[in-house]
């Protein structure tokens, strides 16, 4: 394939703005359709000039409530009109008005206790009572004989009211110990 020879070759009448050649530029001007928006906008903003300065000592129109009005008067500013007289009641029935309270009595179940594991050896048992421990709550593990073997139980309590268990065993989720239930003790 031959070379082919670009200097040689005209140059192509393409009239592309050429940021070098000033001439051209300053040639060519403003389009028709600049200089008729920016007439435009120039006779808008001169227009609403003059409507702002026509308006300018305009006082605005009395509203007709169908009860003739007095000439205004200057409100004086050396002392305050009365204050108006209650409508309502209510606020005298609140300051006579009395509460009763009713007398109950708060049960209590009994203590609680929770329980965060049952296994059938001791050292999965005191696995889990060290993981326990390393959260800051005390643990015990409980030996019981069921139908089916012994089962060490892990638990932990007693607790007087059962929100201060659930405490515990919401410090015991967030240290990714799950599966704890809380009990009346037996």
């Amino acid at each position: 394939m031959a070379h082919q020879d670009y200097v040689s070759r005209p140059r192509a009448n393409n009239k592309k703005n050429n940021p070098y050649n000033q001439q051209e530029a300053a040639s060519e001007g403003i389009p028709l359709k600049v200089k008729l928006i920016s007439l435009f906008t120039v006779a808008a903003i001169a227009m609403f000039g003059y409507f702002l300065w026509s308006i300018k000592d305009n006082q605005p129109a009395p509203i007709h409530t169908g009860t003739p009005q007095s000439p205004a008067k200057k409100p004086s500013t050396k002392s305050l009109p009365a204050p108006p007289k209650e409508k309502w009641k209510y606020m005298e029935e609140l300051k006579n008005k009395e509460v009763e309270v009713g007398e109950y009595e708060v049960k209590t179940s009994g203590p609680y206790q929770m329980q965060c594991g049952s296994f059938r050896t001791q050292k999965q048992a005191e696995v889990l009572k060290a993981n326990i421990a390393f959260t800051g709550i005390e643990a015990q593990i409980k030996q019981v004989k069921g139908s089916s073997g012994i089962w060490h139980k892990v638990i932990l309590g007693p607790y007087e009211r059962k929100r201060l268990a659930e405490k515990d065993k919401h410090k015991l989720k967030n240290n990714n110990i799950n599966g704890c239930q809380i009990w009346l003790w037996r």
